[in-house]
């Protein structure tokens, strides 16, 4: 391989390496084609499964910062870069090797560390981000719908205890100032009539009149 090619390899490679979540390294001796295919289908497109050169990807691993054991730069190597969840990746190469004995996992690199095949099938044993995600919506679900059913049975429970609610204190409310204002009504002094106070009014007059009429009487002689 020419230099600016071997150059170009090797930071197409770093930039994998660094924007992966999770890497595993395999031996795939002895699949076909088809077999690639069907594995590279099998991963996703969130996984990055491609055939490297083993000195271009321990060059390449140095440049991204990430430690890979010599042991695993053995061998025709091809490399996922998993940039997706580590959990479905891993559970995809396990399963593709149950059917396709000739792909070897030799290990990998996940959250930085250096894994063993062992360990990548323990990761593949464990539920994905997606099932997790489901399980916690579900639990989240469920506590607000008995929460909910525990805060209806409390306050059936403190009206039962407290009697009446408020609504039905209020509707007596009107009755209590209607009764009021009808005493207040009953109980206020009424007016005299009209005619009455005219007469109370014109009395002293009258009384005059009728005291000047009996003294000229008295005083004129008799015929």
């Amino acid at each position: 391989m020419a230099r600016p090619d071997k150059a170009a390899a090797v930071a197409e490679l770093t930039e994998d390496f660094r924007t992966a979540n999770a890497t595993v390294l395999t031996e795939y001796r002895g699949l076909t084609v088809t077999a690639m295919k069907q594995l590279r289908r099998a991963l996703g497109a969130d996984t990055k499964y491609s055939v490297v050169k083993n000195t271009l990807t321990k060059i390449a691993a140095k440049d991204a910062g990430v430690d890979i054991s010599d042991d695993l730069l053995v061998g025709p190597s091809a490399v996922a870069f998993i940039k997706g969840d580590p959990i479905n990746a891993a559970k995809s190469l396990r399963d593709f090797q149950k059917e396709n004995p000739f792909l070897i996992i030799k290990g990998g690199i996940y959250e930085g560390k250096s894994v063993t095949p062992a360990e990548l099938m323990e990761l593949a044993n464990l539920e994905s981000r997606e099932v997790l995600l489901a399980k916690l919506a579900g639990a989240m679900k469920a506590s607000m719908a008995k929460a909910a059913a525990t805060f209806d049975a409390l306050r059936a429970k403190m009206e039962a205890v407290s009697g009446p609610s408020t609504d039905t204190a209020k509707s007596e409310v009107p009755a209590q100032a209607e009764t009021t204002e009808v005493v207040v009504e009953t109980s206020a002094p009424t007016d005299a009539p009209a005619e009455a106070v005219a007469a109370t009014e014109e009395t002293p007059e009258v009384v005059a009149e009728v005291a000047a009429e009996a003294t000229d009487a008295a005083e004129t002689p008799a015929e």
